[in-house]
């Protein structure tokens, strides 16, 4: 299923669902809960956010909540909220690594696998959802047609490829990215991160925690919203994506940040978490897909 999909939904004036809105409200309800937020520091931060989603817009979702996040950590003086559960998730990732390495190797399409696990992964979000199963995902992942499967093209273009740019995305996803890239085999691989701490997105410091500098070269964006803001990247980034032949852009904020570019190059890996993206996507939600612009 890929006909249908509405390209254009984040960008020209940024028309932006009031249902993200409700999703910065409820994530960072549960971050105020979570660090026990004074009252006055509660309603500081509460009128900010209701400013902010209330001004006109000339950004994207994910440039808001960066600016919602800055906020936030301001207040709280906190560097990482989700220092955490990022650390748990890439534990109980690296457990599952443990687990399929060995599956991945003996399966008669280690490429379909790989890439079943490493979409799976992206349910590893604390910025969509306030709780997951790893688990249950996995198996749904590994039975369930991709709503949008370019993976044949992708096969392909890993396989011709001089360079590949990874853009990575939420810690513990991260580990299914590694063993990803691992399958494929590829020798020019860069992974691109978050320069710093935004929702559960993945920094270097996560990336080195599970060994990713063994299989690419890692960077950063340059950029600490959890997408992939070209015009807001640093130099080293920009080189390494203009340069690419090809890019894996692993879930929701890179898709947004990316779409409208409509880039022959890019191929979105994600599961649909919410109803804005499946509807921009013309999939069901908790769809998985490979999504490319030339995708047959």
């Amino acid at each position: 299923m890929g006909s249908g999909i509405c390209k254009d939904r984040f960008v020209g004036e940024h028309v932006i669902d009031k249902r993200c809105f409700e999703c910065f409200e409820n994530g960072f309800k549960r971050l105020l809960d979570k660090y026990s937020v004074e009252p006055e520091k509660r309603k500081e931060f509460s009128s900010f956010l209701a400013t902010a989603l209330n001004k006109p817009k000339s950004s994207l979702t994910p440039e808001i909540q960066r600016e919602l996040n800055k906020q936030f950590l301001r207040i709280i003086k906190i560097k990482d909220p989700f220092a955490e559960e990022k650390r748990l998730s890439n534990s109980i990732a690296l457990t599952l690594y443990d687990e399929w390495k060995p599956k991945v190797l003996s399966a008669a399409d280690p490429f379909d696998l790989a890439l079943r696990l490493a979409i799976a992964g992206n349910i590893m979000d604390y910025g969509a959802l306030s709780d997951f199963d790893i688990h249950s995902t996995i198996e749904k992942a590994l039975i369930k047609p991709f709503a949008i499967d370019h993976s044949r093209d992708l096969r392909e273009k890993t396989e011709k490829a001089r360079s590949i740019l990874y853009l990575g995305d939420n810690a513990g996803e991260i580990v299914f990215d590694r063993l990803f890239i691992e399958t494929i085999g590829h020798k020019n691989v860069t992974f691109a991160v978050r320069s710093a701490p935004t929702l559960n997105d993945v920094t270097k410091d996560d990336a080195r925690e599970i060994g990713i500098e063994r299989v690419a070269k890692v960077i950063s964006s340059g950029y600490d919203a959890p997408s992939t803001i070209l015009h807001k990247s640093g130099e080293q980034f920009l080189r390494e994506f203009m340069s690419a032949d090809l890019i894996i852009s692993k879930g929701q904020g890179n898709l947004e940040g990316l779409i409208s570019r409509n880039d022959p190059r890019i191929f979105f890996l994600l599961m649909a978490k919410c109803d804005v993206v499946a509807e921009l996507l013309n999939v069901k939600k908790e769809s998985f897909l490979v999504y490319n612009i030339n995708g047959a």
